[in-house]
């Protein structure tokens, strides 16, 4: 058998999203409501949008490239997703290629029944397992890892559907959130560390998983809780069953939730994310004050941090940069000329709030350094008198396994140059990150613990909760296209 080619996507500077699941039980206008539900997360993936309702007798699927608004805001579409029942996804892809055959949620006939899956997170066994189960017959229809979930569903020897479903989980390792649909059952669950996230929420009697708290308020639902880490929630006949099959951990969520995923309204562990980020750029500015004239965020990543920045320095906040909101990638992709322009595209100086001021620039991250280098260009460009760049998180090191889209290490610019080389090369009077203890005190601990980390943190650290089997390369993670060819694409 020759041996298939592991290709590699093309990264953008920034840090890409992950997906978004939503999920609903029993209750009028299932779809309408998981349409609605989507379209809260739709900063969590933007590629494809998928939905499959169940109307007591029969799935139906609707998946399609492109935004939720898009595809899902015309009556004869949700016409097609008859029932009381429905789970979405929408897709960024971290592995498989962009195909609509990647497009979620899965659905899987085994002799129990009908299973639809949709899945945020990556799993670190999925090339192993895949492999396995090839040899052993299977035939998969995507290059996605999720399938192969749906493909140990499939084949599980226990005879109740969530049993088989514990029987999938356990072989699976990685970060993942999922929310299936079987029949009459809704059912959640969550790695056994917590790293990626999943809600309860209730509308009336009807229950509902989602990736994030604002999937809720569009729809009017009440927050009921998170799914714990390593926890299956059913909900069937209106009522919550809770399994727990795995050894009880420490819950590790991932921070970039906190510092750039999470959409700003969204409740993270008690607390807004928007207000965690505030205090990420006071902790901040209480380790790298400088003086300045003027406090700008890079919009609209770093609003938040650079407000509480402001708040502790007592200097003004103001927009020195304006975000042009409706740029899209159909514009910009297909014409060199225009894809060559960059980040004036989507960012413009406002030179009479920034000319002759020294301005501390706020962003959340800085991944590789070429956005930021031509955004302290463009500033000093407008008349900026200082450009003193201030990043409201760790140095970003090491790339990521569990689905957040990160270049290699060798692309990573704080895994290769000093701080100094870094302000060099973006052309910053100066620069300063968060510490790792600093993000952890703005988060209400008093340090970070070297022994069992409260979060994590792999990406600043090193420090992987969950070790690959797959074998990766040296650097890379898994937002390769999972064993895809050209012709899958």
């Amino acid at each position: 058998m020759k041996k298939q080619k592991i290709k590699f996507k093309n990264y953008n500077p920034k840090i890409k999203e992950e997906c978004g699941v939503f999920g609903i039980s029993n209750t009028k206008d299932a779809s309408t409501l998981a349409a609605l539900g989507l379209h809260a997360l739709q900063h969590r993936g933007q590629e494809g949008c998928g939905i499959v309702s169940f109307d007591g007798k029969h799935y139906h699927s609707e998946k399609r490239f492109g935004l939720v608004g898009d595809n899902f805001n015309k009556e004869k579409v949700i016409k097609k997703l008859p029932g009381n029942f429905a789970i979405g996804h929408n897709r960024y892809s971290t592995t498989g290629g962009t195909t609509l055959r990647n497009v979620q949620p899965f659905f899987a006939d085994t002799n129990a029944g009908g299973i639809v899956v949709a899945h945020n997170g990556n799993l670190t066994n999925a090339i192993t397992l895949r492999q396995k189960l090839v040899k052993d017959g299977a035939i998969f229809y995507s290059t996605s890892d999720t399938e192969t979930i749906v493909q140990l569903i499939a084949k599980s020897k226990r005879k109740e559907k969530i049993e088989k479903i514990i029987d999938a989980i356990f072989q699976i390792q990685g970060a993942y959130a999922l929310v299936f649909l079987t029949q009459d059952t809704l059912i959640g669950v969550r790695d056994p560390l917590g790293i990626r996230p999943l809600v309860i929420g209730k509308l009336n009697e009807s229950y509902i998983f989602a990736s994030e708290t604002c999937a809720l308020d569009i729809i009017g639902a009440k927050f009921v809780r998170e799914v714990e880490n390593g926890e299956i929630v059913c909900v069937e006949n209106n009522k919550l069953k809770s399994i727990k099959p795995f050894p009880s951990k420490k819950q590790r969520p991932c921070v970039f939730e906190y510092i750039y995923f999470a959409r700003p309204d969204s409740i993270l562990n008690g607390k807004c994310a928007y207000e965690y980020r505030k205090d990420f750029g006071k902790e901040l500015a209480k380790e790298s004050d400088v003086d300045i004239d003027l406090v700008v965020p890079v919009p609209d990543s770093g609003n938040a941090a650079a407000i509480g920045y402001s708040q502790y320095v007592k200097k003004n906040f103001d927009l020195g940069l304006i975000r042009n909101h409706y740029v899209g990638r159909t514009f910009i992709e297909p014409v060199q000329k225009i894809r060559s322009l960059g980040v004036k595209l989507k960012l413009n100086a406002n030179k009479s709030t920034i000319k002759n001021k020294k301005i501390v620039l706020i962003d959340d991250s800085l991944v590789r350094g070429t956005t930021c280098y031509k955004i302290v260009k463009m500033l000093y460009d407008a008349g900026a008198k200082e450009v003193h760049v201030r990043i409201a998180s760790p140095e970003i090191k090491y790339p990521d396994f569990y689905g957040i889209d990160t270049p290699t290490k060798n692309e990573l610019l704080a895994a290769n140059k000093s701080n100094d080389e870094i302000c060099k090369y973006i052309n910053a009077k100066s620069l300063k990150f968060l510490t790792v203890d600093g993000m952890y005190k703005a988060m209400g601990f008093e340090k970070r613990n070297t022994n069992y980390p409260q979060l994590t943190d792999h990406y600043f650290t090193g420090d992987y909760p969950v070790k690959p089997i797959d074998n990766l390369g040296d650097d890379k993670v898994t937002q390769l296209s999972l064993l895809s060819t050209t012709s899958s694409n």
